[in-house]
C-alpha cells in the first residue's frame, strides 16, 4: 500500500488530505475483500459494485461515495501501471451522482463577529486573528493556509504567494486590515511561539513552535464560532470571500484568479447565490480589500 501512497503523492500529486482519503477508501476495499475471501487485485465489475453498495449502505453521502469511486479507480490505474492488471474494472461503473449544494456564506457582520471574538491579548490570539483574517481576505483554501511559509509573505509589497492545487502558484494582494494583523503577528507573537524545535520556515506556528495543522485550524475556528454564536465552518470564509466580491461588483474572471480556480465553471457556482439575500449585508466590495 505504501507504493500506492507514493503513486498518489508523486505521480498524481495529490494533497496530503486527498491522499489520506484515497488510502482510507482502498483500505476499506481491502477489509471488505478479507472478510469475503476475495483478492482486491483481481476483483471484477460485479464484485466491485457489491463493495460500492456496501459502502452506500453504511450511510455515507453520495459525495463520499463518489470519492470512493475515484479512489478505487485510481488504485486500479496504479495496478495497471505496475503490470498487475491489464484493465480497470471501474471504467465500467458510472461515478455516483450527487446533488450540488450551494456553498454556505456568512454575511460581513457574521465574519466580523467571529473575528472580533478572538482574544488578541495572547500570542495565540494574535496568530489566530492574522490567520483567519488572511483566509477571509484572500480566499485561501485551508490546505493553502497550512502550507504557507514565511518566504511566501511580502509585507512591504502587500502581496502573498499562494501555492494551490497541483502546485499552481498565484499572487494575491493583501488589504490594510490583514496587513496590520500579519505585521503584529510577525514582529511579536510569532517570535514568542518560536522554540528550539521550531519549524522556522512555517508561517503559522502552534504553541509548541511547530507548523499549525489543518486539524488545529479547524478546531480553533469551531471554538470561535461557538463563542460568537455564529454557525459556520472554516471553509465558509473562502466562500464568503468570493461571494462578497461578486455581489460587490467584482468580475467573475478576477475572482477566479484570486481563488486559484483552473475552471471558471467552478467559480460560477457563487453567482447562483441570490444577491437579494445578501445585498443588505454589504454595499460595496470586500471590506478588507480597501
Amino acid at each position: 500500500m505504501e507504493e500506492f501512497r507514493g503513486y498518489l503523492t508523486v505521480e498524481i500529486r495529490l494533497k496530503e488530505s486527498s491522499v489520506d482519503t484515497y488510502m482510507y477508501e482502498v483500505m476499506e476495499l481491502a477489509t471488505h475483500c478479507k472478510n469475503n475471501n476475495l483478492n482486491p487485485k483481481k476483483l471484477n465489475v460485479e464484485e466491485l459494485i457489491t463493495f460500492l453498495l456496501f459502502r452506500r449502505n453504511v450511510a455515507i453521502s453520495a459525495r463520499t461515495l463518489a470519492k470512493c469511486h475515484t479512489a478505487i479507480k485510481s488504485y486500479y490505474n496504479f495496478l495497471i501501471i505496475e503490470g498487475v492488471r491489464k484493465d480497470n474494472p471501474m471504467d465500467k461503473i458510472d461515478t455516483p451522482r450527487f446533488k450540488k449544494h450551494f456553498p454556505q456564506v456568512l454575511s460581513v457582520e457574521e465574519v466580523d463577529c467571529i473575528l472580533d471574538s478572538i482574544d488578541i491579548t495572547s500570542d495565540i490570539g494574535i496568530r489566530d486573528r492574522a490567520l483567519y483574517e488572511l483566509i477571509y481576505s484572500c480566499g485561501l483554501r485551508v490546505s493553502e493556509a497550512v502550507d504557507l511559509n514565511i518566504n511566501s509573505l511580502f509585507l512591504s509589497e502587500g502581496i502573498i504567494l499562494i501555492k494551490g492545487k497541483g502546485d499552481k502558484e498565484r499572487l494575491v494582494p493583501l488589504g490594510d486590515i490583514v496587513l496590520y494583523w500579519l505585521n503584529e503577528y510577525m514582529k511579536g507573537s510569532r517570535r514568542q511561539l518560536i522554540s528550539n524545535n521550531s519549524d522556522s520556515d512555517s508561517l503559522f506556528l502552534n504553541s509548541r513552535g511547530c507548523r499549525l495543522t489543518r486539524k488545529g485550524m479547524w478546531k480553533n475556528f469551531k471554538t470561535l464560532c461557538s463563542k460568537s454564536g455564529v454557525e459556520g465552518k472554516l471553509h465558509t470564509l473562502r466562500h464568503s470571500f468570493a461571494t462578497h466580491l461578486l455581489v460587490g461588483g467584482a468580475d467573475l474572471r478576477s475572482v477566479q484568479e484570486l481563488l486559484g480556480h483552473s475552471d471558471i465553471g467552478t467559480t460560477q457556482i457563487y453567482t447562483h447565490i441570490s444577491s437579494s439575500e445578501l445585498q443588505n449585508a454589504f454595499t460595496k466590495y470586500h471590506p478588507e480589500a480597501k
